[in-house]
């Protein structure tokens, strides 16, 4: 099954977010791996798909600046992550920092994966789509 859909949420007290139904149904054991994505959001990844894209990652060259910097903003700021029954989870400070996430959340499917964007970012991104 591939992630899609585009769903607004408000983060909690203590930075909790609870993933939509539809999202969290298709993360196995209820958990995930979550990293910093392009365009200043947040990039959700089932555990089984992270293993495949890490090793995809792990075979460019060390000699490709351009390869070296994914990887290290990619893998440095990648964490594992729990949810609870209702798919809360607290999303680490360092992550919220980069995507600018105060409270408003816009998550979105993006087939092999999920975004976390602020909804001021998203909103940018948007028109930015509809203005191209």
């Amino acid at each position: 099954m591939v992630f899609f859909g585009e769903y607004y949420i408000s983060l909690t007290t203590g930075n909790r977010l609870a993933l939509p139904k539809k999202i969290r149904d298709q993360l196995e054991n209820h958990t995930f791996i979550l990293t910093k994505g392009f365009d200043f959001c947040l990039s959700g990844y089932k555990t089984q798909d992270w293993e495949k894209k890490a090793k995809e990652l792990m075979s460019a060259s060390l000699l490709d600046k351009t390869d070296l910097k994914k990887k290290r903003i990619i893998f440095s700021s990648a964490v594992y992550l729990e949810f609870d029954k209702q798919g809360r989870f607290i999303i680490p400070k360092n992550l919220l920092e980069f995507a600018e996430i105060n409270k408003d959340v816009v998550i979105i499917g993006v087939g092999d994966h999920f975004e976390i964007w602020s909804k001021e970012k998203w909103e940018v991104y948007q028109n930015q789509i509809d203005n191209e």
